[in-house]
C-alpha cells in the first residue's frame, strides 16, 4: 500500500542535509559547550554558530536567541517569565482565544494566583483584529499574545500591526511562530516582535530542539534553575546536534523558500477546490487567501472526525483534525469553537497540510479516496 503522508502542521521529516551537519555531534564533536577543555570549546563554536545562523534567518541578533527543547518551553518561558519579571507593573495579560495550549495554560495557570487575562475572539475566518486587541489593553497590561498563523486552520494574523500597537503602549509582545518559520518570510523587526517562539522539527529539523527570541531589553525571569547556560535564562547542558540541525534546517529553508512556497500553495489550492467540488456539506475553515501556503482545513457535516481519520489512515493516509498535542481530547477544538463552528461541525474536522516533498500524485490520490470514506461514513 502506498503511504501518503499529509500531516506536516504536526511535524516534518528531518533533511538529508540537516541528518548529515547533526550526525559528527553525537560522537565525534560530542563535547559538552560548557566545558573549558578542547572538546567543549569545538562544542560551543557550533553552538554559536547555530545561534547565529538561526538568528539571521529571523532578522534577530545571536544574543537574543536561547535555544529550549521545543516551542512548547519557549512559550512557557515567555510568559511566565515577562509575568515573573514585571508583576510589580501589572497583573493583566491578553491574548487571542486561538493562541496553542502551551501559551493558554500558562496562562489559566496564572489565573490562578491572581493575574488576568483578556482573550480576544477572532472573526468567523480566524483572524484577530489589531483594534479588538487595543480595546482589551489596560493600565495593568504586561504582556500581548497573538500567534502568527493557526497551527489548526492556518489563518495568518495582522502580528505586525498589532505589535505596533503594544510597542506604542511599552506593553511585550509574543509571537508564537511555530507554524511559519521556514514556511514563511518571518522577520522579528517587521512583525514588531519582542518575544518569538519557534520549533525545528516543524521546519525538517530534529525535534527536542526549539527557540526563543528575546528582544533586547525586554525582561524575561528564567524558568529554569542550576546553571548559567544561554545568558543564565535556561539552565540545561546546551542540546548541539539540536542546534545544529535547526540551524542547518533555517539555511535549507532560506534557499527554497520562494520555490516551495508557490509549489505547496498550489497543491493546497488543488485540494481545496478537490474537496468543495467532490463532497457535499464541508466548509473550509480559515481565511481563503491569508493562510499559511500548505494548510487546507474542513468541516464535514454528518462525520465524525476520529472516524474519518482512521478510514484515512486505513488507505495509508495520514492527516489529522487539529493540533497533534491535543489529539486525545475529548473537548471541541478551541479554535473551531471559536470561529463560531457548532459541536457537529468541530467534532468533523479535518486538517491536510503538505510538504517538502508531497507531489500532485498523491494530493489526486486524497481526492480520489476522500469522497467515498465520507459517503461511507454519513450512511
Amino acid at each position: 500500500m502506498q503511504k501518503i503522508y499529509l500531516d506536516h502542521a504536526s511535524t516534518t521529516p528531518v533533511d538529508p542535509a540537516v541528518w548529515e551537519a547533526i550526525r559528527p555531534f553525537f560522537n565525534g564533536t560530542f563535547g559538552n559547550a560548557s566545558s573549558p577543555h578542547s572538546f567543549g570549546r569545538e562544542a560551543a563554536r557550533a553552538l554559536e554558530d547555530a545561534r547565529q545562523t538561526l538568528a539571521s534567518f529571523i532578522g534577530a541578533k545571536a544574543d537574543e536567541v536561547i535555544f529550549t527543547s521545543g516551542a512548547t518551553e519557549s512559550n512557557n518561558q515567555a510568559v511566565y517569565g515577562i509575568a515573573q519579571s514585571l508583576k510589580h507593573k501589572g497583573n493583566h495579560i491578553v491574548a487571542s482565544r486561538i493562541e496553542h495550549h502551551s501559551v493558554l495554560r500558562p496562562m489559566e495557570s496564572l489565573c490562578r494566583d491572581g493575574f488576568k487575562v483578556t482573550y480576544v475572539t477572532p472573526d468567523d475566518a480566524g483572524i484577530i483584529h489589531p483594534d479588538d486587541i487595543r480595546k482589551a489593553v489596560t493600565k495593568e497590561t504586561i504582556l500581548i499574545a497573538v500567534m502568527h498563523a493557526s497551527n489548526e486552520i492556518g489563518s495568518i494574523q495582522p502580528v505586525s500591526l498589532v505589535g505596533a500597537m503594544a510597542r506604542e503602549q511599552g506593553i511585550p509582545f509574543l509571537v508564537d511562530a511555530v507554524q511559519t518559520v521556514g514556511h514563511v518570510p518571518v522577520d522579528v523587526t517587521a512583525l514588531n516582535a519582542d518575544l518569538l517562539s519557534l520549533s525545528a522539527h516543524k521546519f525538517y529539523g530534529p525535534k527536542g530542539v526549539g527557540a526563543l527570541y528575546i528582544r533586547k531589553g525586554t525582561k524575561v525571569a528564567s524558568l529554569f534553575k542550576g546553571g548559567d547556560q544561554e545568558r543564565g535564562l535556561r539552565a540545561s547542558t546546551q542540546n548541539v546536534p539540536g542546534a545544529v540541525g535547526m540551524a542547518r534546517a533555517a539555511e535549507v529553508c532560506r534557499r527554497n523558500m520562494d520555490e516551495e512556497i508557490a509549489g505547496q500553495t498550489q497543491l493546497r489550492d488543488r485540494l481545496v477546490e478537490g474537496v468543495l467540488q467532490r463532497v457535499e456539506d464541508v466548509k473550509l475553515n480559515g481565511h481563503r487567501q491569508s493562510r499559511l501556503p500548505n494548510n487546507a482545513h474542513f468541516s464535514f457535516k454528518g462525520i465524525e472526525g476520529e472516524a474519518l481519520l482512521m478510514s484515512l489512515d486505513m488507505e495509508g493516509i495520514a492527516a489529522s483534525m487539529g493540533s497533534a498535542c491535543t489529539s486525545g481530547a475529548m473537548e471541541p477544538s478551541h479554535v473551531l469553537k471559536a470561529i463560531g463552528l457548532d459541536d457537529e461541525l468541530a467534532y468533523g474536522s479535518l486538517r491536510v497540510t503538505v510538504g517538502r516533498w508531497t507531489t500532485q500524485a498523491e494530493v489526486d490520490r486524497f481526492l480520489d479516496i476522500l469522497p467515498g470514506i465520507v459517503s461511507r461514513l454519513r450512511i
